[in-house]
């Protein structure tokens, strides 16, 4: 069964569910939390700060912000270089509900680098909203496992 769960596209359904529905919403934050799993080895265990820096991409950040019994909310972010400063993006916040196996993006930065992006927001219904925050993480998560990021025992604090 772990083995199926390492890939999210062979588990099977029952149902479809028509995008941007809240059924779909919840089968993409199953799907979000399995991602999650692929890049660190005890999700319900993560604490304080970690980065993994694979050679082949930009250093990526995740920091516990807040550990509950059955919830544990997290920021995950790119770090950037930019004129000497560092600056991170998208900074998602993501809370995964550990008991449920879920991950949710919460949030993302209150700004956008694109105006484009930041009118586009502003029309979004809170379904559309949500939808798009983890249609977002999900490929994001992907991606970064494709690029080798992988937070292995990240219990400790990391500058």
């Amino acid at each position: 069964m772990s083995e199926v769960l390492e890939h999210d596209s062979l588990l099977p359904v029952s149902w479809r569910g028509a995008p941007r529905t809240f059924v779909s919403l919840m089968t993409l934050y199953e799907s979000n939390y399995i991602r999650l799993r692929q890049l660190t080895d005890d999700l319900p265990g993560l604490q304080g700060t970690a980065t993994s820096s694979p050679l082949n991409d930009c250093p990526l950040r995740l920091t516990v912000e807040e550990r509950g019994r059955y919830t544990t909310t997290l920021t995950l972010t790119y770090l950037f270089e930019q004129d000497g400063l560092a600056t991170t993006d998208p900074d998602l916040l993501v809370r995964v509900y550990h008991d449920a196996r879920l991950a949710e993006a919460m949030h993302s930065a209150p700004q956008h680098r694109h105006q484009v992006l930041s009118g586009l927001r502003s029309q979004l219904s809170e379904l559309n909203a949500r939808w798009r925050r983890n249609v977002m993480l999900n490929k994001w998560l992907d991606y970064c496992a494709d690029r080798g990021h992988r937070f292995v025992n990240a219990t400790t604090r990391v500058p």
